[in-house]
């Protein structure tokens, strides 16, 4: 049975998905040129899926069925389900939660090949505006805490699929890695009395050598402390502390700096496989001040090997500096 467990030294939770260890191998190896009529997120092959939450379909077609642009599924084999009962238990010094949350899957399109940034501006914007609902609907689940949505693309990445997909996991739990950000944040809000957030978008904007690219509402850039070669991030200008809460205007902008930052990382890069996050601020605990929604976007370029593991430390051959201009130019 799945269950969530704490670590009782560093207060990590770990998810033991006992549900996914069923899932088929013609699912769990990454093919590059794999036969399409095997693919349950094709066009046609919507059997092979749990029945969509949500989809953007032509007027004439039925739920589950061909016609569609777009659709949100449960994941098949999910590491947390909605339907279980919130429960916790204590045994010695070790504690659990039941493996309650959402784990569903936003497939991208019927296209099997093609890229997040390789659709059109319109095609992203009905994208993230599905995302963006999916969190908003979630966020009534007063027994969830935590949401990160992510894509992994390429099997450096962690993809066991080819075709375009993000997955979404909303947790009972913040999780150790969001935790540690969230409070960082918020110790330098109580100090300084701003969003370190802001401060850094004020500071590269200043600089300028570590920005990709730029509109009304969005930058992008390499962070300063970039952990990986030509690690980018998206952050919007105005302080928002939740994804779900853009306007309409808002998304367009941020479908128009997605399309052009990933296209500058598939030529500067060409065997381009990355993971990219989207972290948004808890559902239920207000971190309004001090946190900034923002977008990861991980190049799978280098390995993380042993001192990486063994410290926290990470080892970036490319100045970031250096990864902007480059991607500046392009």
């Amino acid at each position: 049975m799945s269950e969530i467990r704490k670590d009782p030294i560093v207060n990590r939770w770990i998810i033991i998905a006992t549900d996914r260890k069923n899932r088929p191998n013609d699912f769990s190896v990454y093919e590059e040129n794999e036969d399409l009529k095997y693919c349950p997120f094709c066009e046609g092959n919507e059997k092979m899926t749990t029945p969509e939450i949500t989809a953007v379909r032509k007027p004439d077609s039925a739920p589950n069925s061909a016609g569609w642009d777009l659709r949100v599924i449960p994941n098949k084999f999910p590491a947390l389900r909605v339907e279980n009962e919130l429960k916790k238990s204590k045994t010695g010094i070790y504690e659990s939660i039941s493996a309650t949350g959402a784990h569903e899957l936003i497939i991208e399109s019927p296209d099997h090949k093609k890229d997040l940034g390789q659709f059109s501006e319109e095609k992203i914007h009905s994208i993230l505006t599905n995302i963006k609902n999916r969190i908003s609907d979630l966020r009534n689940d007063i027994r969830l805490q935590h949401i990160i949505v992510f894509k992994n693309v390429g099997p450096k990445a962690g993809a066991t699929l080819k075709h375009p997909h993000f997955q979404l996991i909303a947790m009972p739990v913040i999780p150790k890695r969001a935790m540690e950000t969230l409070t960082g944040a918020h110790d330098y809000f109580k100090i300084h009395k701003k969003c370190v957030f802001c401060d850094i978008i004020r500071q590269e904007t200043e600089v300028g050598a570590r920005i990709v690219d730029s509109n009304n509402e969005f930058l992008s850039f390499c962070p300063y402390a970039s952990r990986f070669p030509f690690e980018t991030w998206i952050i919007p200008k105005n302080h928002a502390a939740d994804f779900d809460c853009g306007e309409e205007t808002h998304l367009r902008y941020l479908s128009r700096i997605m399309k052009n930052t990933l296209n500058k990382l598939h030529k500067a890069l060409r065997d381009f496989q990355y993971n990219l996050l989207i972290h948004t601020s808890p559902l239920q605990s207000d971190f309004s001040e001090s946190f900034h929604w923002h977008i990861e976007i991980f190049p799978r370029i280098v390995k993380t090997a042993g001192f990486e593991w063994g410290t926290g430390f990470f080892i970036n051959s490319t100045p970031p500096e250096e990864a902007a201009k480059f991607l500046r130019e392009i």
